[in-house]
C-alpha cells in the first residue's frame, strides 16, 4: 500500500494531460502545445561553450559542495546587485537551487512543522499547496482578485486566524495572471511579515520577462530579515532542463536550507555550476533584452489575438511568459473552452483552475512557442465556430 500522504495530492495536471497529448499525437492529430512554459530558446552561446569546456576536464567530475562553487555563489550574488542594486553577501546570503520546486520543499521543510499553517495564493502555483501537504503541513489560501491587479488583500489578511502560520507563498511577477510587481506590494509584505513573525517566501522567476524595470522584494529596507526569494535561471536565460536557480535571504535561514538540502542531494555538476556563472556574469543587456522582451513581445501579439478569437479578455498590462484571460459567460467552466480548443482545433491551452477556485473562469497561453506555430495556432483557431 502506499503511504497515506498520497491521498493528499493527485497527479501533477500537465503529467496526466500529456499523456493524452502524446496519444492524440500518436493518431496524427499534431498538436500545437501552448501550455507548458518551458523556453523554446537556447541559452547564450558563451554559457553552452563554458559547460562544454568544463565538461572536457578531466578533474571537472567528482562531487561538488552541495553549497555551490565559489564561482556560482559570487556571481548569484553580482546577479542582484547588477539588476536590483542588492548587496548579496556571497559566502553567507544566497544558496544555489535545483530550481524553484526544491526550493519549496526545503523552505517548507526547514521553517514549517507538521500541523502548522502556510499561506498559499488563489490563483497560485499548484506546488506550492501540493508540497505542502505533502509534508504534513496544512495550507491556507488567501484570495487574489483581478479587480485588485492581483496584488494580496492586505485587510483580508490581517483579518484572518494568522495563529501558527509559519510561512506566506508569494509570486510576483505573478503566474498565472502576469500580475506585475510593485515595490507598495512588496513594502506592505514585509511590514505584515514582520508585525506577525512568518516568512515571506517570494517567487520570482518572470521578472526580466516582457518587463523592462525587474524588481526584487529585497530592495526592500529589512526585507532579509523575514523574506526568502527564489529565483531562476529557467525563465530567464532559457535554462529550463538545467535546473539551477538560487535562494536569496539571511544568513541564518540560508543556514537551515542548506542543512536540509546537505541531506538531500550532493551538489551540481561542476560544469552546470561554472556555465550558470558564466551567464550571469557575461549575458550582456542586449542578450537580455532580444532574448525576454523583443522576442516574447512579438509572440504576445498573436497569442492576444488567439485570446481575442476565443471570445476572452485580458489585461495588456499583465508581463512574463503566458497570457492570462479570462472566458465568456458561454462556458460556466473554463476547461469547457480548452477541452474544445484541444480536440476541434489541435491546440493545447491550459484550464484556469489548476491554480485554484479563482481561476476557474480563466485560460492561459504560454508564449513559449516559435511564431510560426503561434500563427499556426491562430489559424486553427479561427476556423472554429466559437
Amino acid at each position: 500500500m502506499p503511504a497515506q500522504r498520497l491521498q493528499m495530492i493527485e497527479e501533477y495536471y500537465f503529467s496526466r494531460k500529456l499523456k493524452e497529448v502524446a496519444q492524440l499525437n500518436a493518431e496524427g492529430k499534431n498538436i500545437i502545445s501552448l501550455a507548458i512554459g518551458s523556453p523554446d530558446m537556447p541559452p547564450s552561446e558563451q554559457t553552452i561553450n563554458k559547460l562544454c569546456e568544463v565538461a572536457h576536464q578531466p578533474t571537472a567530475h567528482g562531487y561538488q559542495p552541495t553549497k555551490g562553487t565559489p564561482e556560482l555563489l559570487t556571481a548569484m550574488a553580482g546577479f542582484y546587485k547588477r539588476w536590483y542594486g542588492v548587496e548579496v553577501d556571497a559566502a553567507t546570503e544566497v544558496l544555489p537551487l535545483i530550481g524553484s520546486k526544491e526550493g519549496i520543499l526545503h523552505a517548507t521543510l526547514a521553517l514549517a512543522n507538521v500541523g502548522d499553517k502556510v499561506l498559499v495564493p488563489n490563483p497560485g502555483y499548484p506546488t506550492y499547496s501540493s508540497l505542502t501537504r505533502l509534508l504534513g503541513v496544512d495550507v491556507v489560501y488567501y484570495d487574489l482578485q483581478e479587480e485588485n491587479g492581483w496584488q494580496p488583500d492586505f485587510e483580508e489578511l490581517e483579518a484572518m486566524d494568522l495563529s501558527d502560520v509559519k510561512i506566506m507563498w508569494t509570486n510576483y511577477p505573478h503566474m498565472p495572471t502576469g500580475g506585475a510587481a510593485s515595490m507598495d506590494t512588496y513594502e506592505k509584505l514585509v511590514d505584515f511579515a514582520l508585525r506577525h513573525s512568518l516568512v515571506i517566501i517570494n517567487d520570482n522567476p518572470y521578472s526580466f520577462i516582457l518587463n523592462e524595470h525587474p524588481l526584487s522584494i529585497m530592495q526592500v529596507e529589512g526585507a532579509k530579515k523575514c523574506c526568502i526569494e527564489f529565483n531562476s535561471m529557467s525563465k530567464s536565460h532559457n535554462m529550463p532542463g538545467w535546473r539551477v536557480g538560487m535562494c536569496v535571504s539571511n544568513t541564518e535561514i540560508i543556514n537551515w536550507m542548506l542543512k536540509v538540502k546537505s541531506n538531500i542531494d550532493s551538489g551540481t555538476f561542476r560544469g552546470i555550476q561554472l556555465a550558470a556563472a558564466e551567464a550571469y556574469n557575461n549575458n550582456t543587456d542586449e542578450w537580455h533584452y532580444h532574448a525576454n522582451i523583443t522576442t516574447y513581445a512579438k509572440r504576445r501579439h498573436i497569442a492576444e489575438q488567439i485570446m481575442e478569437n476565443l471570445g476572452c479578455v485580458y489585461d495588456k498590462q499583465q508581463v512574463g511568459m503566458f497570457l492570462w484571460g479570462k472566458t465568456s459567460e458561454q462556458y460556466p467552466h473554463a476547461e469547457e473552452l480548452t477541452e474544445r480548443v484541444l480536440h476541434e482545433a489541435s491546440v493545447f491551452i491550459t484550464p484556469g483552475f489548476i491554480f485554484g477556485s479563482r481561476g476557474e473562469h480563466y485560460v492561459r497561453i504560454s508564449l513559449c512557442a516559435k511564431e510560426e506555430q503561434l500563427e499556426e495556432a491562430l489559424n486553427r483557431v479561427k476556423r472554429i465556430d466559437w
